[in-house]
């Protein structure tokens, strides 16, 4: 690589990193969403002119800003090995189509709805809680599935009691499912149990055995799961920036305790017996 060109990694790499960029691809971003709130209004012809050349000043910016994100890297094929990288590349690139005004201005419309997640990817606060997220993924799977499990069954009882009372909410399983998640997330569920508590007085057992399961128990788990995670996801990157800046890590340092006290342990009756 070459001195210049070195120099003109270097310069890309400070502007990238400054705050104040940071916070104008923050501010654009921003303003992409308002475009696109605007848009799902009447405009008078000279406003929506006026928003379709802002929308395209939007996308040549993000077209500016992801190729001084990628002459700022040093290495330009790690640039692409992060899926944050892949995912703004392709906003920016698709939104450069113009289809606006052939079969595909629906796409066209949704890549420019899907810029705004560009946030998630310039702000790290809310890249650790997408990381979070996705890595609680495999134990939250479990936990839905025995939520599943449990609707499944309280669905089939409710068909099977309470068909014949209301068959717009108990009419067969699946309208039964959609039911019982009306009454977890507690949407006038008192109205669906009194109502069939006018015909079996002791199916308020049902009602409030389902809430305890799926908004006290489930829901809780799910919570705490993704709590957990979260915290590992800090401490991971904890770690991480104390070994960027040199830090000795305290897993080490605990390490470095237990050896001091082993050797200790050895050494010190060896003194005793010495002076013994």
């Amino acid at each position: 690589m070459s001195p210049t060109t070195d120099v003109l990694q270097a310069r890309f790499e400070r502007l990238r990193s400054n705050k104040l960029f940071e916070l104008l691809v923050i501010s654009i971003i921003l303003m992409s969403a308002l475009l696109i709130g605007a848009k799902t209004y009447p405009l008078p012809p000279l406003v929506n002119q006026l928003v379709v050349i802002l929308d395209w000043g939007i996308t040549l910016f993000f077209l500016v800003e992801i190729t001084i994100r990628f002459m700022g890297e040093s290495d330009k094929k790690r640039f692409f090995r992060s899926g944050w990288n892949v995912f703004d590349t392709l906003i920016v690139v698709v939104s450069l189509i113009p289809i606006e005004d052939s079969e595909l201005a629906l796409i066209g419309r949704l890549v420019r709805i899907f810029r705004v997640l560009r946030m998630v990817s310039i702000i790290p606060e809310l890249r650790t809680l997408l990381n979070s997220l996705l890595a609680a993924l495999p134990q939250l799977g479990y936990v839905m599935l025995m939520m599943f499990i449990i609707f499944y069954i309280y669905a089939a009882v409710g068909t099977t009691f309470f068909a014949d009372i209301n068959d717009t909410l108990w009419g067969d399983i699946s309208v039964s499912l959609l039911t019982l998640f009306r009454i977890m997330t507690f949407e006038d569920w008192t109205d669906v149990m009194y109502e069939t508590m006018a015909v079996y007085p002791l199916s308020w057992t049902y009602y409030l055995s389902f809430i305890f399961l799926s908004a006290f128990a489930f829901l809780n788990m799910i919570i705490g799961i993704v709590v957990n995670v979260l915290e590992e996801e800090h401490q991971r990157q904890a770690r991480a920036e104390a070994q960027a800046a040199g830090e000795p890590n305290l897993s080490d340092l605990q390490g470095e305790i237990r050896e001091l006290r082993a050797l200790l342990d050895v050494r010190l009756p060896e003194r005793e017996q010495r002076v013994a």
